[in-house]
This record gives structure tokens, sequence and C-alpha cells, in this order.
């Protein structure tokens, strides 16, 4: 976990936020709404990198809301799409909620992170269709003008990283060892970075580090987190160089004091586990639900209420480490999957973040973008409909979540 909140620190500072806000921008900036779009598909790729929604929000967010006021949308809409999107952070991989739901519900991190993969991409979909909805209604043009070269250096570069592992399968069938196939790869991708100078290749190539050294077995997920780190370091510190000492350094302790934080709310919601545990509050609760009703498709109808609920008043940690002893027994008992439920309950607690009395993401918006609270939640409730209707899909389509990990052989 500590490792996890290093790595998105190091990649704030390490200049990668101004290079995916260029690359979103070639990507999809001619679309009607364009700067919209950029904001979501910059949170998507930043979410393979940072693991929490509150480093999507602060990082992304201070260039992302001031390129979009600077375009003339309104801060209400900026903000608002800022909040939303930064929900990706920790559904695509890796995930800070997904380790310590793993290690709560003793569930394959692995699995978790490439359960996140699909519906990631719904909800990307959902948002950029609303998006789309109030670009026609405002009549709103495009931010920068269509060129097939801009779109086509952006394409470019997400084949190369597409190619990645395929030219390393290649190289294995062809008889070479994984080792030397992946030493072969990354030099390649290194010199030819190095010589295009592309805005995000290497950016994108971190979930496909992480997800590609688990599958080959060269670290667990947890130790995926160490990973993370070595590359936010080799970005920063030889590949880009806008790293200093100083910077690693308050990186670093900001790391150590948030670290800290969430340790003390995981002993404490720890403690009252157990509390529920010995005073078998959770049984009776357990019982309670089940008396209610044992069909899986009701219970999580219920669970998504709970949780939703608990999200308003609870951090995303503490709550998961109070609510998994209790659901889970249940969720166990009427055959639900534990990865699907990770799923169900990180998107949950997501939406959580984003309205009052205590959504961190809203108050990091309202500070960024200097609003007051009331008219930062106020611009957020329209994006609240894409992510409950992200939920529904995830929660009654198990196999958005389960078939990537099934497929991959880390999940029956």
């Amino acid at each position: 976990m500590p490792f996890f909140i290093l790595a998105g620190n190091l990649m704030n500072i390490a200049g990668v936020t101004g290079r995916i806000y260029k690359f979103a921008v070639a990507l999809v900036g001619w679309m009607r709404g364009g700067l919209g779009h950029v904001n979501i598909i910059g949170s998507v790729i930043f979410s393979g990198m940072s693991g929490t929604a509150i480093a999507d929000a602060a990082g992304l967010g201070t260039i992302e809301i001031k390129a979009m006021k600077d375009h003339g949308y309104s801060t209400e809409f900026s903000v608002g799409v800022t909040a939303a999107s930064a929900t990706l952070g920790p559904i695509i991989p890796p995930s800070l909620p997904f380790v310590i739901y793993g290690m709560m519900a003793n569930v394959s991190i692995g699995a978790l992170f490439l359960g996140g993969v699909i519906p990631g991409i719904v909800m990307t979909l959902l948002m950029m269709a609303t998006v789309t909805y109030f670009a026609h209604k405002n009549k709103w043009g495009s931010d920068t003008p269509f060129s097939w070269p801009q779109l086509g250096s952006a394409g470019l570069e997400i084949a190369i990283v597409l190619a990645f592992p395929m030219a390393i399968w290649l190289m294995v069938l062809a008889g070479m060892s994984v080792n030397m196939a992946v030493v072969i790869g990354l030099g390649t991708l290194l010199i030819i970075d190095w010589y295009f100078d592309f805005s995000a290749v290497m950016a994108l190539m971190a979930p496909v580090i992480l997800i590609g050294g688990m599958t080959l077995g060269w670290f667990t997920p947890t130790e995926a987190a160490v990973a993370a780190v070595i590359w936010s370091l080799f970005l920063g510190l030889v590949r880009y160089r806008t790293m200093t000492l100083k910077t690693v350094a308050k990186a670093t302790f900001d790391t150590i004091e948030t670290t800290a934080s969430v340790l003390f709310i995981v002993t404490a919601a720890s403690i009252f586990a157990w509390l529920l545990t010995v005073s078998q509050a959770a049984q009776m609760l357990s019982d309670w639900m089940l008396s209610i009703t044992h069909n899986k498709w009701v219970f999580l109808a219920l669970a998504n209420v709970l949780i939703l609920f608990v999200g308003c008043f609870i951090d995303t940690t503490a709550a998961i480490t109070i609510l998994v002893p209790i659901l889970l027994p249940i969720v166990l008992k009427l055959g639900i999957d534990p990865i699907h439920f990770g799923l169900i309950m990180t998107l949950n607690l997501m939406i959580g973040l984003l309205h009052p009395p205590l959504g961190m993401v809203l108050f990091v918006l309202a500070r960024v973008a200097k609003l007051s609270v009331e008219r930062t939640t106020v611009a957020i409730l329209p994006w609240l409909v894409p992510l409950m209707l992200a939920l529904i899909a995830i929660t009654y389509i198990p196999e958005l979540t389960l078939w990537l990990p099934k497929y991959m052989g880390l999940s029956k």
C-alpha cells in the first residue's frame, strides 16, 4: 500500500501529467466537447499509474480544469467531468482499494486488477457519451482542429504500446527465453521513445508492465507496487529528468504522511471489525439479510444501497475494512464471486467520494477550482447518472468483471 501511494506521488512530480494531457488532446481534442473527452482519456491513462481517485483529481485536475476554463467551458462542467473521471483511478489497475480489499477478503489482487479493466472501459464510454450529450445540447464545437498527423501520432503511440506484448509473444514463440525477449523489447522501446520523444508511450506502458510482470510471475501483485515506484523513478530521473532529490524527498514525506493516516484508519477499522466478530454483530446482520432474501441479485441491490450509504460518511479504506468482514460471508453463501463483489464495493465507494459530507474528491476539486462545496456538489450531480448506470451494469453483468481474470487463469 505505501508503495502504490508513493508511485502516484512520484508520477505527479515526474512531469507525466503534462505529457498525458498533450497526448489526450491529440487523440480526442478534435471531437465536439473536446476537452471534456480529453479529461476522461487523461484520467484513463493516469489511472494506470496512480491507483487512487484523489491522486487523479489533484494531479490531472489542476491542468484540466484550468485548460477547460481557458477554452470557455463553465467551471461547473469542468469540475463535474473531472470528478467523474477521477473515479476511474481505483477501477483501472493498479488500484489501492483493490489491494486493501484483496488483503481483507483473501482474494487474488492480480485477479482484482484484471477484473477492473472491462468495467473501466464501460465507465469511460458512458462518461464520453455524457460529454457528447452536453456538447450537442450546448452546441459546443471542437477545441482543436482535426489533424490527421496529430491523430495518427496518437494512434501510433497506442499501437506501439499494444505491439509490445505481441512482440514479446512472437519472440518467445521463435524460441527466445521470456526474460531475453522482455529485455530486448524494453531496450528497443526505450530507444524508439528517446528518438521520437513520444508524449505518452512510457506512461501507457505502466499498466502493461505491471500486469505483464504479474502474469509472467516476475512479481506478486504486492511487489507490483515496488515495480510501479521503480518505473516512476526511471521516468522522472532518467527518461524525462524532471525529478530532483528534493522533489523525490518531498514525495516520500507526503507518502509517509498519507500512509500513516491510512494505516491508523485500517487499525481502527480492524479493531471495529474484530468487535463485530466477537460480539456476533456481523453474524446477526448476516442472518438478518439472509432472512430477507436468499436471492443473490436482490442481495446485491441491498448491498449497493448499504455501501452507497456508508460511503457517504466513511473513508474508502475504513469502509472496506469494516464492511468486508460483515458482507463477505453472505457473498460466499449466496455463491457470488468475491472478485465481482470487490468491483461492486469499490465503485460504490468511489461514488461516495463525490458528494458530502465526507467526499474527499469533492473537497479537493472545490479547492482546485476555487468553488464553494455547495456549487461543486451541484456540478457533480449530473455525472452520478453515468456512474450509476455503470454500477448497475457491473452489478448485474458479472462477466464484465470476471471474463478477463478467467481468461488469464486467475479466477475459476
